[in-house]
């Protein structure tokens, strides 16, 4: 029989043209594989939290768990990747130089720094995984207020202490530490409430609302604090 007998003929030339124009899948890199599970990772844990099952993880990735593994031997070594990308790498050294400026007052200071620090942090995937670490392992939670009370808060209370008049470098009591997490905390609220409760700021008619709700909290904490610690 010839080719032009063989009622397969067509079909066999039409698979052949398809191969020449479908291009072959390329093969993902390790490093671009790294870089997908990391993502979806952080997708995945801002998703379902913390105590989220890998195999639903790999299930969700088309992937075995060897190959996760190979990657990332154990769940504590992938969340410690998490933590890294989303927390440790957002975070800017340039907040503490503006912090220490001395050209500045303290209001500038911490209008400037928390309007640019909400824009970094308060994402989906920022807020959610640390809601869901603080009601799981504490392994994210405890690591970013750590960073907190190392590089941040005594930077905040100096300003606090100089906006109050205060020149005194003692170290910062538990009441000037709690009134500033008042602050920081009413701030973070925005955040949970769009990505926790679903729920945008009640101002929502104007394009600044958001910041101008940021100013007026710090306005009002350096208000009270001058009348409590002056």
């Amino acid at each position: 029989m010839s080719f032009n007998e063989d009622p397969t003929f067509g079909n066999k030339k039409a698979e052949n043209l398809a191969e020449e124009i479908v291009p072959t899948r390329r093969r993902m890199n390790t490093v671009d594989r790294k870089r997908q599970i990391l993502d979806r990772a952080i997708q995945f844990f801002a998703k379902h939290g913390i105590d989220g099952q890998l195999r639903n993880l790999t299930k969700e990735l088309g992937v075995t768990h060897t190959l996760l593994y190979h990657y990332f031997p154990t769940k504590e070594a992938l969340i410690q990747e998490v933590y890294k990308e989303v927390f440790e790498s957002r975070w800017k050294p340039e907040w503490e130089d503006l912090l220490d400026d001395k050209h500045l007052t303290p209001e500038e200071k911490l209008n400037a720094f928390y309007l640019d620090y909400t824009n970094t942090v308060l994402t989906y995937d920022f807020v959610r995984i640390l809601i869901f670490s603080g009601l799981s392992d504490h392994s994210i939670s405890d690591r970013f207020f750590g960073l907190l009370r190392s590089r941040l808060l005594p930077r905040l209370i100096r300003e606090t202490r100089k906006y109050c008049g205060r020149s005194t470098r003692a170290k910062p009591t538990h009441r000037e530490l709690e009134f500033l997490m008042g602050l920081h905390g009413g701030i973070f609220y925005i955040g949970m409430r769009r990505w926790i409760y679903g729920q945008a700021i009640y101002d929502d008619s104007s394009p600044n609302a958001e910041q101008d709700i940021i100013r007026d909290r710090i306005r009002s904490y350096l208000f009270s604090a001058k009348s409590l610690f002056a």
